[in-house]
This record gives structure tokens, C-alpha cells and sequence, in this order.
């Protein structure tokens, strides 16, 4: 039996979980697995952290999934594809005429996942307004719509995540140290891809099953020497950049048996250069690094050759730090 064909067999076993949709059988996430299974059924704000494309959407789902709240919605709001201006209107809605374009009432997310789940991915991203606001709700489970008056009072259960460090930002004073503590109820750490390489093997083939019923085409196994590659390499971008790379090179086989392209893990470790050292920078460092990238793509932020893909992070996040930072991204565009 080919190890594609023991995922394919192994759907109920302790490797896969497939009511979550984790695929594990390494230690280094059953603390996090065993945490979430205990907490899902009650009602405590959980606070999710790991790097980017640990699986954090993920595992918030699967809290909703094991919770009371299963049959009522679970919204989701990533705040850092916000922009700052409208995120008091996209969490707590508004009244018709409350701002410039608010030519009707409308719900904002907490109204929304009301008797549900509301999933807060990148909470670090808030301004401190915000913080202000989110303080407000979580202790009191109260709000106003903006333009109105009158207070409005929610059920909800919330989740949070964040790919930074939230006691960091709370002793340089970017984060409130009371709206921390109320998030981090019961935090839940998910480890990056490198501490869990046992799971990458079982990671790929159950990205290439996916792929077999997508794709029109069957392939039987990946090739051994491949496979070590992808066990070797660092995975910056953690299972996100994983199945990317799967897909990738699915798209590019022929062969029932799946190679992976050297060249296209030693163009994902040059990105990964550059995101450790993003992560290390202090602003000033960072704001000189973003605007040489952007330099570099002409103002371009996201797309296969943008700064995003150059310095290693998600779009949202470079757009966000742009933002913070007040860089002229317009500036760096080519003229006609």
C-alpha cells in the first residue's frame, strides 16, 4: 500500500481528525488538540496564537464545531484587512446616515454571530480606540451601532488569534493590558510546521488526495526523495505554504508520481530570509525594508511579484503595517 493510499484508508484513525479537518499524529500539537477539546464545550474566550498558516482559523472552527453554539453562526473578521476607519462600522454596524456612504442600516459582526461564535483573527492589528470599544463588549456584552443611541446587548462566544506577540505589545503599551487579559482566558499555542515534522508527510498526501478530485487526475504517491525535501525545508509560511506548494507542483506533474521542484522550495527559503528579518527589525529598520520592497515591485503589495511575497507575509499584514507606518505606497508606482 502506497502512503497516499494509507491517508486515503486512515480517515477515522488518531492521525486524521476529520470532524476538524486536523490532519496530526505529532506530540508537538496534541497539547494544543487536548486543550482545545477540553475548552470547546464552555464558554471562555480563547485566545489562539501561532505564526502565520499554523491553522488558527482552523482550530477556532473546530471550538464552534465541538460547542453548544454548533447550530448558530460562526462569523469571521480578519481586522487587518480592515481598513481602520471602517472597522468600528464592520464590528458594531451603523445607522443610515452615521458617516459619509451609510445610506442604510446595517448589522455589524457582533449583531450578526449573536447566540454564536465570532472569530477576531489578528487582534494585535486593533488601534487603540478599538481596544477601548472591544473592552467594552467583552466585559459587559454591550454596544452601540454607530449613529445611534441606543445600546444593544449580544450572546456571543468570542475567539481571537494573533500572529504576534500580545505581551510584547502590552509592555510597549501598543496593546491594552485589561482587554489582554480578558482575551487570553484560556490561550491555546499552535505550534509552527517545523516543530511538527513528523506531520509533514501526512500533511502533503492529504493535500494531494484533495487534489486528485480538483484536478481530474490521479496520482499514486510522492516521489521519496521529494518527500525529503519537503520534511527538510523550514515551512516559514507553515501548512498554508505547504498546500501551496503541493498545489504548485501538482499543477506543474504529469507523472502519477508527484515530484516536487527543488527550485520552487529554495524560492520559498529566499522569501524566508527575508521574514525573519522583518520580524527581528525594529520600525525603523521595518518601514526602511517595506519601502525598499516596494521600491523594488513599483508599489505593488500583493500578487506573485509583489512586496508581500518578497519580504514573507501575508498581504493583509504588509497593507496593515503600510498603513501604521504612513508610507506613500502610490509613490513607488511607475509612471506612464
Amino acid at each position: 500500500m502506497s502512503s497516499l493510499d494509507h491517508v486515503r484508508s486512515s480517515g477515522a484513525s488518531n492521525d486524521i481528525h476529520p470532524d476538524d479537518g486536523i490532519v496530526s499524529h505529532s506530540p508537538a500539537l496534541r497539547d494544543a488538540l487536548d486543550r482545545m477539546r477540553r475548552v470547546a464545550a464552555i464558554d471562555t474566550t480563547v485566545l489562539l496564537t501561532g505564526e502565520t498558516g499554523t491553522g488558527k482559523e482552523l482550530m477556532a472552527r473546530a471550538l464552534h464545531r465541538r460547542s453548544s453554539r454548533a447550530t448558530r453562526p460562526m462569523v469571521t473578521v480578519n481586522l487587518a484587512a480592515i481598513p481602520e476607519p471602517l472597522v468600528a462600522s464592520e464590528l458594531f454596524g451603523h445607522e443610515a446616515g452615521a458617516f459619509t456612504g451609510a445610506s442604510q442600516r446595517r448589522m455589524g459582526r457582533f449583531e450578526i454571530a449573536d447566540h454564536g461564535t465570532l472569530f477576531l483573527d489578528e487582534v494585535g492589528e486593533l488601534s487603540s480606540d478599538m481596544q477601548v470599544a472591544l473592552l467594552r463588549i467583552v466585559q459587559e456584552g454591550e454596544f452601540e451601532r454607530l449613529g445611534a443611541s441606543q445600546t444593544r446587548r449580544v450572546d456571543v462566544r468570542l475567539i481571537a488569534a494573533t500572529n504576534s506577540c500580545l505581551e510584547q505589545a502590552v509592555e510597549h503599551g501598543r496593546f491594552r493590558e485589561d482587554l489582554y487579559y480578558r482575551l487570553s482566558v484560556f490561550p491555546i499555542h499552535l505550534p509552527p510546521l517545523r516543530e511538527r515534522r513528523e506531520d509533514i508527510p501526512l500533511l502533503a498526501e492529504f493535500f494531494l488526495r484533495q487534489l486528485t478530485s480538483r484536478l481530474g487526475r490521479r496520482f499514486v504517491d510522492i516521489e521519496p526523495a521529494s518527500m525529503e525535501r519537503l520534511t527538510a525545508f523550514s515551512w516559514p509560511g507553515n501548512i498554508r505554504q505547504l498546500q501551496n506548494v503541493v498545489e504548485h507542483s501538482a499543477i506543474l506533474c504529469d507523472d502519477p508520481l508527484l515530484r516536487i521542484p527543488s527550485c520552487l522550495l529554495a524560492e520559498k527559503q529566499a522569501a524566508a530570509g527575508a521574514t525573519s528579518k522583518l520580524d527581528a527589525a525594529v520600525h525603523g529598520n521595518e518601514q526602511r525594508m517595506i519601502e525598499q520592497a516596494l521600491k523594488e515591485t513599483e508599489g505593488r503589495v500583493s500578487g506573485p511579484s509583489g512586496a508581500a511575497e518578497r519580504l514573507g507575509v501575508p498581504a493583509s499584514t504588509l497593507e496593515s503595517k503600510i498603513k501604521r507606518l504612513q508610507i506613500d505606497k502610490l509613490g513607488y508606482r511607475a509612471k506612464a
